[in-house]
């Protein structure tokens, strides 16, 4: 897909998606992987970006029982990706230092966990603040030679 018409299409991807349980995440993994096809990320950037999706969102089960994700592409300048906003209204991360440790997990995601996911997205930022609940916003940005 060229450049200029990515850049005429990136409007159309925008859309707002509820995380309340397991069927949620299976539709939000293949919405963020179809988005990422359609923007030209080869398939193994598709399976990166599902498998971010899977853990954060996983998380917002387990530990707030809901909330949603946002999943917009993004432009800037030259660059072309994809973004997700996943927010949830739950306790908040108690040791945000040690949930962003390599390694560390609650047990029930695919093992990934924050520092994983972190690794696999180009920007990662994590807001968290107790009793509020927390807000990830992750980017995967498309190479300029696969457009």
């Amino acid at each position: 897909m060229s450049k200029e018409i990515l850049e005429n299409n990136l409007d159309s991807f925008n859309e707002r998606l509820p995380i309340l349980n397991d069927r949620d995440i299976v539709n939000i993994r293949s919405k963020g992987r179809k988005f990422a096809s359609d923007l030209g990320f080869r398939n193994q950037d598709q399976t990166l970006i599902a498998t971010a999706l899977s853990e954060i969102c996983r998380n917002v089960i387990e530990h707030a029982g809901k909330g949603e994700v946002i999943i917009k592409s993004v432009i800037i300048g030259k660059k072309i990706g994809i973004s997700f906003i996943v927010k949830d209204n739950g306790p908040g991360i108690k040791n945000l230092d040690r949930a962003l440790q390599f390694g560390y997990t609650t047990g029930r995601g695919m093992g990934v966990g924050l520092s994983g996911t972190k690794r696999i997205m180009d920007e990662f930022e994590l807001e968290t603040k107790q009793g509020v609940g927390t807000t990830v916003t992750m980017t995967k940005w498309l190479n300029e030679f696969e457009y």
